[in-house]
């Protein structure tokens, strides 16, 4: 991947990654393994995340750790947390940036498909942060970095839950950074537009939603995975010390 800064306070630091696997997840893996952090990262789906670290070469001093984990199990989320800290004895950087964007009518939402929203694209973010928050406290460091959608600023038809749950991001970022501001650990949001991944690319972006996208975008050209990574590198670095609290949106001047 291209990568234009090389950003030296990243190097040896330890990044856990929620939804690593695949799409910006994966982007985020690589782009901070070339930065020479130390990266764990978990996610659901075994296959994709076996593919995912047999494309990345290996070394000793750029250790990667994985492990398959349900996010909606809270526990099973935190744990694995624990078992990174201890792996690597300790966390630097936590990337929240497991969701799914599934569409549904609102007349069909049951009370269960509601909830399983939430579980799956808000309960994570808070979990994973109270886990990485008793190390981070400890270390007096560490760097927060949320998912949360320009669905959230604008709406969007059949996407009521997720959009409800990203919103909800962005008030749990603005207090978080308020809760641990005092022991130096920054929380900031990811506020993406429409980005091109393989999944996006292969179920809802087509040429003609596309098209319709780019129209009310400033900038004409595609969201890549690569472009919201090298965000993330930003946010997680000493280069963003003096930024928390913040909701930064990268969608080409869509909103």
């Amino acid at each position: 991947m291209s990568l234009s800064t090389q950003y030296k306070s990243l190097k040896d630091k330890v990044v856990f990654i929620t939804g690593g696997a695949g799409g910006i997840g994966a982007s985020m893996v690589k782009a901070f393994r070339a930065q020479q952090a130390k990266v764990a990262f978990i996610d659901s789906n075994k296959t994709m995340a076996e593919a995912l670290i047999d494309s990345l070469p290996q070394s000793p001093d750029n250790e990667l750790w994985y492990k398959t984990v349900d996010v909606t199990d809270s526990e099973a989320l935190q744990a694995s947390v624990h078992e990174a800290v201890e792996h690597f004895g300790g966390i630097d950087v936590l990337v929240n940036n497991v969701g799914n964007d599934h569409r549904q009518d609102i007349e069909n939402i049951s009370a269960y498909d509601w909830h399983k929203c939430m579980q799956v694209n808000l309960d994570p973010a808070f979990f994973a942060a109270q886990a990485a928050y008793k190390t981070m406290k400890t270390q007096n460091f560490g760097s927060i970095i949320n998912f949360s959608s320009i669905n959230a600023l604008i709406g969007l038809q059949h996407m009521t839950g997720y959009v409800t749950a990203k919103a909800g991001l962005m008030g749990m970022t603005k207090a978080l950074s308020k809760e641990f501001g005092e022991h130096n650990i920054r929380v900031n949001a990811i506020v993406p537009g429409w980005v091109a991944t393989e999944r996006q690319l292969s179920s809802w972006l087509t040429d003609e939603e596309e098209q319709k996208w780019m129209e009310s975008m400033a900038l004409k050209k595609r969201i890549l995975p690569e472009d919201v990574a090298n965000l993330a590198l930003f946010l997680a670095s000493n280069d963003s010390a003096l930024i928390t609290g913040q909701g930064i949106i990268i969608d080409g001047g869509r909103t």
